[in-house]
C-alpha cells in the first residue's frame, strides 16, 4: 500500500512538472515575478507629401523642442542649432511624453514644415496629430545625440522634397490626439545677482 501511494505522488509530481516546463500551466508563484508593463514609443504611418512640395524657408517654421529624457540640456542643444539655421524656436523644454527616438510632430497645414524640419535629424519619425495650426514640436528620445551637420542637411530651396518610402496619402492616416500630459519649461540659468545699491553721499 505504501509503494502505490509513493508511486501515485511521483507520477502526479512528474506530470506537473511537464505540464509547468511546457507552459500548459502557470505556477501561482510565477504571477508575482511578471516584468511591469512599460509604455512604449508609438510610430505611426508615415505621410506622403505632395508632389513638387519645396522646402519651408526656415524662418517661418515656429519650431517646438521637448526633452523626452531624463538627460538636461538636450532641448536647448538642439533648439540652440536650429535657431543657428534660422528656424522660429517657439518654446523649448521638458515632457513626459514616451519617445525613443526622434519625433516630429505636427498637423496637417504642417506637413510640408515637418518634412523640412525632419531634414535636420537623423532617421526622425513623422507624427501626424490633431493641432490645427502649423506649429511642428522636436520630441528628443533616448537615441538622440546631435543634430545633423549643415552640409548633411540634403534641402535645397528651389527643388522639391521627396516623400518617404513606403509612406501613406495623409488622408488616409487618423490624426492622433493631442498629448494630455503637459510639458514644462527647462529652468533658465541662474541670472547675475543684482548690484548693491550705490551708498548714499551726506549732504554737505
Amino acid at each position: 500500500m505504501i509503494f502505490g501511494v509513493l508511486i501515485a505522488s511521483l507520477a502526479v509530481t512528474g506530470l506537473t512538472a511537464v505540464a509547468v516546463y511546457t507552459d500548459t500551466i502557470d505556477l501561482p508563484f510565477d504571477r508575482g515575478f511578471s516584468a511591469k508593463e512599460v509604455k512604449q514609443d508609438v510610430v505611426l504611418a508615415q505621410p506622403c507629401i505632395p508632389e513638387g512640395t519645396l522646402p519651408v524657408p526656415y524662418d517661418t517654421i515656429p519650431v517646438n523642442v521637448l526633452n523626452a529624457t531624463s538627460q538636461g540640456g538636450l532641448a536647448a542643444s538642439a533648439s540652440s542649432s536650429l535657431a543657428d539655421r534660422g528656424f522660429t524656436v517657439a518654446s523649448t523644454g521638458n515632457t513626459e511624453v514616451v519617445v525613443e527616438g526622434i519625433r516630429i510632430s505636427f498637423g496637417l497645414s504642417g506637413l510640408a514644415s515637418a518634412y523640412t524640419v525632419a531634414a535636420h535629424f537623423e532617421d526622425a519619425d513623422l507624427y501626424y496629430d490633431a493641432r490645427e495650426d502649423a506649429s511642428v514640436d522636436v520630441l528628443l528620445g533616448s537615441s538622440f545625440e546631435t543634430v545633423k551637420a549643415p552640409e548633411a542637411v540634403t534641402l535645397d530651396p528651389t527643388v522639391p522634397m521627396i516623400s518617404r518610402e513606403g509612406c501613406v496619402a495623409i488622408n488616409e492616416i487618423t490624426p492622433q490626439a493631442l498629448p494630455l500630459v503637459a510639458s514644462t519649461e527647462e529652468p533658465a540659468e541662474d541670472a547675475p545677482a543684482d548690484e548693491a545699491p550705490a551708498e548714499e553721499v551726506p549732504a554737505g
